[in-house]
């Protein structure tokens, strides 16, 4: 059976040699004669695959010792409870930059912990927008700014983080590892993994340990940041197989020159594509202004919605799957994560030009 070219949002594609790997070694890890699904979370075949997914993690971030990598469960969509509750103290403000779908939710969360204050808005803007994060009016002594890497729905990214005096929190659930970031410059980052890093079940959060006492002592155990923190993520049972495949894909990461070598080949593949937009005659329209562009999740329209299913359906007939745009916005959307070839990128672009020959 031939491979689908996977350009869905998430759960997103893996990369085959990961997969591969995950096959072969499925029902017998290590010549341990049992599935690393089986395998206790307190044994050492585990304990060897979860050392080498943080250390993987550690080397592709640039992590010094005042950094921690925690592998929790829930999703981005629980982080957006979780931060605010750790760090979000009595009294205090914490900034939000709305930026589009993810980061509305975010907002919408912390609000439910403290007080929040929302300093920039381009969540409506259509072609969807990034603020000027460098021209922002941040609150004096807030408890920490919040900001969305990539809107996965908007297709759009910052491209320059802003320095900031609080930490700087930041969903990267759909570009991390893209690119080489200063890990410097935040407090605390999270992404689910099911985009840019693994099987959906894991979440990434690198917390700065400073930040990791901030939360009170009556908070529940489970959301606490200490909790898991001091056990190494491993105080309750971890999603073992998810972290398995995290490793294997980190690894596959480091091979291909982590994320300084990852942002050269993703920065090709969206050229090419924004490539096809730019030179249609305006036959395909790009649906985020040009300097936010995203990297990971490029958006466009056709001139009908009629126009946008045809295209949809036949693309997918030629097993190009996950294009239809997010129920919200509508229009096209592929999703072109590290672990999607430029063959995806190839076989998109003689399909758009065919599809307007055709059809212009």
């Amino acid at each position: 059976m031939s491979r689908a070219f996977n350009f869905n949002a998430g759960p997103a594609a893996l990369p085959l040699e990961v997969l591969e790997i995950a096959q072969k070694e499925l029902t017998d890890f290590n010549g341990t004669g049992m599935s690393i699904m089986e395998h206790s979370h307190r044994g050492k075949a585990y304990d060897a695959v979860h050392a080498e997914a943080v250390a993987n993690m550690s080397k592709l971030l640039g992590l010094t010792d005042d950094y921690q990598v925690l592998f929790l469960q829930g999703g981005a969509s629980l982080q957006f409870s979780q931060v605010p509750l750790n760090l979000l103290g009595a009294g205090q403000t914490a900034d939000y930059v709305n930026s589009g779908a993810w980061a509305s939710k975010a907002i919408k969360e912390a609000k439910k912990v403290g007080t929040v204050n929302v300093v920039a808005d381009t969540s409506k803007e259509i072609p969807t927008n990034m603020p000027n994060y460098a021209a922002l009016n941040y609150t004096k002594g807030a408890a920490y700014v919040h900001v969305t890497s990539n809107e996965t729905i908007a297709g759009t990214q910052i491209k320059q983080f802003p320095k900031t005096e609080a930490p700087l929190v930041a969903d990267m659930s759909s570009d991390i590892l893209c690119r080489p970031i200063d890990i410097q410059n935040f407090g605390l980052i999270y992404a689910g993994a099911q985009k840019n890093l693994g099987p959906s079940g894991v979440t990434l959060v690198v917390i700065r340990k400073d930040l990791i006492e901030r939360a009170p002592a009556t908070l529940p155990t489970m959301l606490q940041y200490r909790t898991q923190a001091k056990d190494n993520s491993l105080y309750n049972t971890p999603p073992t197989f998810g972290i398995y495949i995290l490793m294997l894909v980190t690894r596959w990461l480091l091979a291909k020159g982590g994320a300084a070598g990852m942002e050269k080949i993703n920065q090709a593949k969206a050229d090419k594509l924004y490539a096809a937009f730019d030179n249609s005659g305006g036959y395909y329209k790009g649906s985020a202004v040009k300097e936010f562009r995203s990297t990971m999740n490029v958006t466009w329209r056709l001139p009908s919605e009629a126009l946008e299913e045809k295209f949809i359906k036949e693309a997918t007939a030629l097993k190009m799957i996950g294009l239809k745009g997010h129920r919200d916005v509508g229009g096209c959307r592929a999703s072109i994560y590290n672990a999607v070839g430029m063959d995806a990128i190839d076989a998109l672009t003689a399909f758009m030009k065919d599809f307007q020959a055709k059809n212009g």
